[in-house]
């Protein structure tokens, strides 16, 4: 995931107080809203200032964050264990705002001093956390909120709303889905607002994900790496036969075509199988017999090149 700088997107200093915080999330959230704003990027910048607002704001989660230590932002880094689940809550920081007066002094909908014309509803954004398999054949996912609604005299106040929403097969970590007209109902006739799905793909025991393609290791014994074998491999389909060649090393990867994802429009990505070579925990009389016959008959060196480079240093002295 990207690092984003909270303080950054705020304005504030990293030793801000939780004053100085608020007034800065209230000054932005009036000037970039998407319903009043002229930004052309101004509801990317709404959406970001809320959710700096929603971690800032709170004391675990800025003290959390902090621990994160100060990044470039857009830097790629790897959270530590256990934040999404911690602090990706999926509300929407609307907190310390009052939008419909926000409105009447902007002209744009109902309000104490406004008109009554047709005003847009809000837009949600949340987290979809899904396994690799409900990616691999699509799902439907329940998402439930604490989200601004404008009620009958134009004003917004929090509901608790539920709303099912499809993932379609094949989606990828990281991907925004927007659902129209499930966001915040409209006002005096005005659309409905749409919903934003961020997905989370969930840690697979087996997979790993990139983008499309899948990775999984895949264990040999020492014999079936040098004789070869055919391997049963698992993938999201159910376990396939995987042909190992004789003499394969450890790291090399074999690839086991459309095994991964679905891709958007057709065909799928790949998976991949790394070869790890295991050796067994405890050895047996008989299995130490044979290491012990292989060892006083193989003429096989993968040391020599440590020994060419001594000889090469020893004609040089």
């Amino acid at each position: 995931m990207k690092f984003e700088d909270y303080y950054g997107t705020l304005g504030v200093a990293r030793d801000a107080s939780a004053e100085d915080i608020r007034k800065a999330y209230q000054r932005l959230a009036r000037k970039y809203h998407p319903d009043v704003s002229k930004d052309a990027g101004g509801e990317e910048k709404f959406k970001r200032v809320s959710e700096a607002y929603k971690t800032l704001k709170d004391p675990d989660k800025r003290a959390a964050y902090d621990q994160l230590g100060a990044q470039a932002p857009g830097q790629d880094f790897r959270p530590p264990p256990g934040w999404e689940g911690q602090f990706g809550d999926g509300e929407v920081a609307f907190d310390d705002v009052d939008f419909a007066d926000l409105f009447a002094r902007s002209g744009a909908g109902a309000g104490r001093q406004g008109t009554d014309r047709p005003l847009r509803g809000p837009d949600y954004e949340a987290e979809a956390r899904i396994t690799l398999e409900q990616a691999f054949a699509g799902t439907v996912v329940e998402i439930h909120l604490a989200a601004p609604e404008f009620d009958r005299s134009g004003r917004l106040s929090r509901v608790e709303r539920t709303i099912r929403a499809s993932i379609p097969k094949g989606v990828t970590d990281g991907k925004r889905l927007r659902v129209p007209g499930h966001g915040g109902k409209g006002y005096q006739g005005g659309p409905d607002g749409d919903l934003y799905l961020d997905i989370v793909l969930l840690p697979h025991r087996l997979f790993r994900v990139d983008h499309h393609d899948l990775y999984i290791d895949l264990p040999l014994t020492p014999w079936e790496a040098a004789l070869g074998a055919v391997i049963e491999v698992p993938t999201l389909e159910g376990p396939v036969e995987l042909k190992v060649p004789p003499g394969i090393q450890a790291g090399r990867k074999l690839r086991l075509a459309n095994r991964g994802l679905p891709r958007p429009r057709e065909g799928a990505g790949n998976l991949y199988a790394t070869v790890r070579i295991v050796m067994p925990a405890e050895l047996s009389e008989r299995e130490r017999d044979l290491f012990k016959s292989l060892a006083a008959a193989s003429t096989f060196d993968p040391r020599v090149e440590f020994r060419s480079e001594a000889d090469h240093e020893s004609r040089h002295r």
